[in-house]
């Protein structure tokens, strides 16, 4: 029964939280760190930028798949956790039953830097984590038919940043916590500011947009390095893939999983060999996507 009162109650507190975001209906934070309408701003600005300085001008303001894709924004960030978040409470509950918390296996603990330099380690931390999974993603076939509704977008913008299939989420959040145990077993202070960069820099990435950030391209990562990730036809020398960079682009760059050609008008054709078989356009047969056979 204990079980049971876990998961119930995960799930009553994420939708009170998502409620809360909706409604303004909390006093234990200011109003700019409401991640409900945060989402909403970034995401107008940015296809405000698109509809004032277009890359590919033959593209459509309300290009294809714009309303699927902007779906996608809220169910991954807000819809997906209600749905999970009773089986990642019992799953913390049962370690924690035994003795086992985030602070228990933390490495290190940055409390005694400064509150600067405890962010910037979190996103750097966060990013690497996140570039890692990214390429396993596409490494491993299993894990690639997953990643398949990422790369399902055939027109480039903004709101693609966030098309992504659920169990990526699976994947993704034990890596995460792992990069919060290094920080010490749990986010810094005022972490908000690192989460909503990282938003932005995936808006603008996928953005209709043509940004590279002139010398900066080698730290952070960019809508011409990230439209070649998109790519149908993938280049000899990286079979699997280019191009990994979530926020930061370097490692990429450590790495050699860049590639950034000389001819940038972002005009080649995106998706993946076999996309005319996948169902492009449809949420729920996305939804259930990656768990038949190979595609």
């Amino acid at each position: 029964m204990e079980m049971v009162e876990v998961f119930l109650n995960a799930i009553a507190n994420y939708g009170n939280w998502v409620v809360s975001e909706i409604t303004f209906n909390y006093d234990y934070k200011p109003w700019y760190q409401n991640y409900f309408y945060g989402l909403i701003i970034l995401s107008l600005a940015v296809w405000g930028l698109e509809i004032a300085f277009p890359w590919r001008k033959q593209q459509a303001i309300i290009r294809k798949d714009f309303w699927l894709d902007g779906f996608y924004m809220f169910f991954n960030f807000f819809i997906f956790g209600l749905m999970v978040s009773g089986f990642f409470a019992l799953i913390e509950f049962g370690f924690g039953s035994i003795g086992i918390t985030m602070e228990s296996l933390s490495l290190f603990n940055f409390t005694a830097f400064p509150l600067w330099t405890q962010l910037l380690i979190f996103f750097i931390i966060n990013d690497f984590v996140q570039w890692f999974t990214h390429v396993l993603l596409h490494r491993y076939e299993a894990l690639w038919r997953f990643h398949q509704v990422h790369h399902s977008v055939q027109e480039m913008g903004f709101a693609a940043h966030l098309r992504y299939h659920w169990m990526e989420n699976v994947f993704y959040k034990p890596l995460k916590t792992l990069a919060v145990m290094l920080i010490g077993g749990f986010e810094p202070e005022h972490a908000f500011f690192i989460h909503f960069i990282s938003i932005t820099i995936g808006h603008l990435n996928h953005a209709n947009v043509r940004i590279t950030w002139g010398p900066l391209k080698y730290i952070f990562n960019n809508s011409v390095m990230h439209l070649y990730h998109h790519a149908m036809v993938l280049p000899k020398s990286h079979p699997y893939g280019m191009n990994y960079g979530i926020s930061l682009s370097l490692w990429d760059y450590i790495f050699k999983t860049d590639y950034i050609p000389q001819s940038e008008d972002g005009t080649f054709e995106l998706g993946f060999p076999g996309i005319e078989k996948y169902p492009v356009h449809s949420f729920w047969k996305q939804l259930l996507s990656g768990f038949g056979r190979k595609s």
